[in-house]
């Protein structure tokens, strides 16, 4: 089996190449283009491909992949809300992900942006760096005995939960399907959680019911002085509303690891580029938000659960046997 592998980084390759001697019969190629309608002729020769959570899988990619002979999809993520499954499904090409590569670094991650948003860690960071070691603006907030929000409970949110609960945090729960597991959360409805929550952190996936979940409404409904956190979509969020809520200094912090625009900058370097028209640069011009590229699943462990689970894909599909991976309709 020959696969290509889109949107490839440095880290990609060096995982990849590691792990590969491990699985005889499979060969890879590296592309640093995304997979897109333009550049689905890359893979000509190839028996798979392989994207990553920013690429936008739609129709016409998919049957420009059937007409190559292409019938395997793999997914480095665990979100696929970006392929249209329907469409696989009509050309039978078979979509297989990684479900659960390392629920404990986005929740780490998750955390991390609320300690760096709520004690204003980059602020001081920065100043520090130019000789400057006064305290005025660096008042934070303390999270023992607050209360955190958890808006989806599956192994991120309840990871989440858990690194809450041990920093001695109340954890309200929100999920349409409880976890058993997390005895110490309260599950409350939406409304209940956002009114009371002093932390709100979105781990939920994004769908049709949970698109703008966060819009000006449900940003009204929250405690005055939140903390608002997302390492899960960037869509859960509407951006122009979030921008006005900041605005009216209805957050005490913001920390983003996804946003919506991120399809056209993530993962690239837009150092030298000024950003015009951006929401996220707007958001970047607020003291007390902190932005991060999508980075919160990359640690060694989740790097390697994401290698060799792809990997392991593929050999399944190889050998004609199912993983346990397969997405459909």
């Amino acid at each position: 089996m020959k696969i290509l592998f889109y949107g490839t980084k440095e880290y990609d390759q060096i995982y990849f190449e590691k792990y590969l001697p491990e699985y005889p019969g499979i060969e890879i190629e590296f592309a640093h283009a995304e997979l897109e309608k333009q550049t689905v002729s890359l893979a000509a020769g190839c028996d798979a491909v392989c994207a990553f959570v920013n690429a936008e899988i739609h129709r016409e990619v998919l049957q420009r992949m059937a007409g190559l002979d292409i019938h395997l999809l793999l997914l480095r993520c665990a979100g696929f809300n970006q392929v249209d499954l329907n469409a696989a499904a009509e050309y039978k090409i078979t979509v297989m992900r990684v479900p659960g590569y390392s629920p404990e670094a986005v929740a780490e991650h998750a955390m991390a942006l609320t300690l760096t948003a709520c004690r204003r860690i980059h602020k001081a960071y920065n100043r520090v760096r130019e000789n400057d070691f006064s305290l005025q603006g660096l008042a934070g907030v303390t999270l023992c005995q607050k209360t955190a929000g958890i808006i989806g409970t599956g192994k991120i949110g309840a990871a989440m939960a858990r690194i809450c609960h041990g920093f001695g945090m109340r954890v309200l729960a929100y999920d349409v399907y409880p976890n058993s597991d997390l005895d110490f959360a309260s599950y409350v409805p939406l409304d209940e959680l956002l009114a009371q929550s002093d932390l709100v952190s979105l781990h939920c996936p994004l769908t049709d019911a949970t698109h703008h979940l966060i819009n000006i409404k449900t940003i009204h409904k929250m405690k005055d002085g939140v903390i608002l956190v997302n390492t899960s979509r960037g869509g859960l969020i509407k951006t122009e509303d979030l921008v006005e809520g900041i605005r009216a200094h209805k957050f005490f912090a913001v920390g983003l690891d996804v946003y919506e625009e991120e399809k056209n900058y993530v993962y690239e370097d837009y150092s030298s580029a000024i950003l015009s028209h951006s929401t996220t640069a707007r958001l970047l011009s607020f003291p007390n938000v902190v932005i991060t590229s999508h980075q919160g699943f990359l640690t060694d462990e989740a790097l390697t659960a994401i290698c060799t689970t792809t990997l392991e894909n593929a050999r399944c599909f190889l050998e004609g046997r199912t993983s346990g991976n397969e997405v459909t309709a």
